[in-house]
């Protein structure tokens, strides 16, 4: 599914740090069918302030740390289990092992989507030591910049000394190298905004990292993402009755 191809080393810029815009990842068909069924089972709210960022988003679980299969996959769509097993594949890790010039091939990771709903966003921050590289695929057929909800690669930590603006739109994706000084930000998604910015983040960890997304012992509920359009439900509905 995904076009490996597109993972060149002559992509990854150097400038205000190591980070790459890798786009057109997947065909037409493709493309509009993971945004279609974009998941929306087994969310969990994250919301709070670090001391270093504020956030405050939705995450689901699509491959856990150190697992080698999607989390829930009789709740994923085809189109999102044949993403999933692409992500899980040797190809992949050799692919981004090839743009960043880095041997991904035996490291941790952990795949998670997201829901930015009104009024969610994330703040300037600079990615925990234990984040090596990070991927993360956007899922929107379309969007507005105005809007909000945009990775913003920044010079610094002030959210106004941008480098580059990355729309939410299916086929686009950013790479990121991190480093002292590897600051990015989501900005705030406006509230009168009627989707969600959807995206999907690979981590890849140093070896015996945890998980910064689901730490041992996490007790927060699960929820159905309940925000506009019939994305998975639409397509849980078909299957129930055909």
């Amino acid at each position: 599914m995904i076009d490996f191809k597109r993972f060149t080393p002559e992509l990854l810029a150097s400038e205000p740090y190591r980070w790459a815009f890798v786009g057109e990842l997947f065909s037409p068909a493709d493309a509009a069918d993971l945004v279609d069924t974009f998941p929306r089972d087994h969310f969990k709210t994250v919301k709070g302030y670090d001391g270093e960022k504020g956030y405050e988003y939705e995450a689901r679980s699509l491959v856990m740390m150190g697992a080698n299969v999607a989390s829930r996959p009789e709740l994923l769509s085809p189109s999102w289990r044949r993403l999933a097993d692409d992500l899980l594949s040797a190809d992949y890790r050799e692919a981004m092992s090839r743009l960043t010039g880095m041997d991904l091939s035996e490291l941790p990771f952990e795949i998670n989507v997201f829901h930015y709903g009104r009024s969610a966003w994330l703040g300037p921050h600079v990615d925990l030591r234990d984040k090596l590289v990070t991927h993360v695929l956007y899922f929107n057929d379309a969007w507005d910049e105005r809007d909000g909800g945009c990775l913003t690669i920044l010079r610094s930590s002030d959210m106004n000394d941008r480098e580059r603006v990355i729309l939410p739109l299916i086929g686009n994706s950013a790479v990121l190298v991190r480093s002292e000084n590897s600051w990015h930000a989501v900005s705030r998604v406006r509230d009168e905004c009627r989707v969600s910015r959807r995206s999907l983040a690979v981590t890849f960890y140093r070896p015996g990292s945890p998980s910064t997304m689901w730490p041992a012992g996490d007790t927060a509920k699960l929820h159905t993402y309940r925000g506009d359009g019939s994305g998975l439900l639409g397509w849980l509905k078909q299957k129930v009755t055909t």
